[in-house]
């Protein structure tokens, strides 16, 4: 095996928050998402997004942000983390305890104005008051861009563009950006690429890979980054969300995919495999759909 790839990998799973979010139909309920976080820590998964604070009226399924806070019962070791889109949903997660927030931008413009309305360079100026108020609060701030490696309404993105807004949060003050092919649109040359633009400005140690599989590219994309020496992955269990703002963007990478990947690669992730199936069936079951994993469907 190439001694590029990371010994081990951390695993970032998304799917209490990125999973759920667009989930349509009834709200799921907070003792489900409370058992889901309880199933994702004894499967070993040491990050977790948990809620997102943003209005219900825009994100329904995230209107009980602050009762899921304030059920978890934390487990040493364990992140649970929450987006906070601006600096009332900040003071929300603070409120309610949270310990680290992430926040978004986007590498395009036309992304951008429709999911946020605003401009990549509004959006930026936006999260200075939310850095400002999370420093003063002692709370450490994840950094996400979106449309790394397309966008639904321009196409392709330039990756010095990535760089560019990856930068930018970066100097910010965030301490780790997640780049996201939110459209799934990406293949592994493309990928390198981007992360060759990115690592320029970034050092490696500081950034995620967050890519979805429409086009059933993650795993491929994410054994080309992981070669670079990238060692941080997003990943939803059981395959759940998807982006709301693109066509056919069938959703995350399931966890339990990346997790079977890596363990074959011989790379360590301090995850429990069937134990982490067992968390996505779970949540599949209570949602009354299917999981979309290969891995765990292949093991039942």
């Amino acid at each position: 095996m190439s001694a590029k790839f990371p010994r081990r990998v951390k695993i970032v799973e998304v799917g209490a928050r990125d999973g759920l979010q667009n989930e349509p139909g009834d709200v799921v309920a907070t003792s489900i998402k409370l058992e889901l976080i309880r199933r994702l820590e004894q499967a070993g998964l040491s990050y977790i997004e948990a809620a997102s604070f943003v209005s219900p009226k825009w994100v329904p399924q995230m209107g009980d942000a602050a009762e899921v806070i304030g059920g978890i019962e934390p487990k040493p070791g364990v992140t649970y983390a929450a987006l906070t889109p601006n600096l009332k949903g900040l003071e929300g997660a603070l409120e309610a305890g949270v310990k680290e927030v992430a926040i978004f931008g986007a590498a395009s413009e036309s992304f951008s104005q429709k999911n946020i309305n605003c401009s990549v360079a509004e959006s930026l100026n936006r999260f200075e008051a939310v850095m400002e108020r999370a420093k003063a609060a002692d709370v450490r701030v994840r950094g996400y861009v979106s449309t790394v490696m397309g966008c639904p309404y321009e196409g392709e993105i330039a990756p010095q563009k990535v760089a560019e807004v990856a930068d930018i949060m970066y100097q910010m003050g965030c301490y780790e950006i997640s780049l996201g092919d939110t459209i799934g649109v990406g293949t592994p040359l493309k990928a390198k690429r981007m992360l060759e633009a990115v690592s320029g400005k970034i050092p490696m140690p500081q950034l995620a890979a967050h890519f979805h599989d429409t086009y059933g590219q993650a795993l491929p994309n994410l054994l080309a980054v992981l070669e670079e020496g990238l060692a941080v992955v997003d990943s939803s269990v059981a395959g759940l969300g998807g982006c709301p703002y693109a066509k056919g963007a069938s959703g995350n990478v399931a966890t339990e995919d990346v997790v079977y990947m890596l363990h074959g690669m011989e790379i360590e992730t301090g995850i429990d495999l069937p134990k982490l199936i067992s968390a996505g069936n779970y949540i599949m079951d209570q949602l009354g759909r299917e999981t979309r994993s290969k891995v765990a469907r292949a093991l039942g």
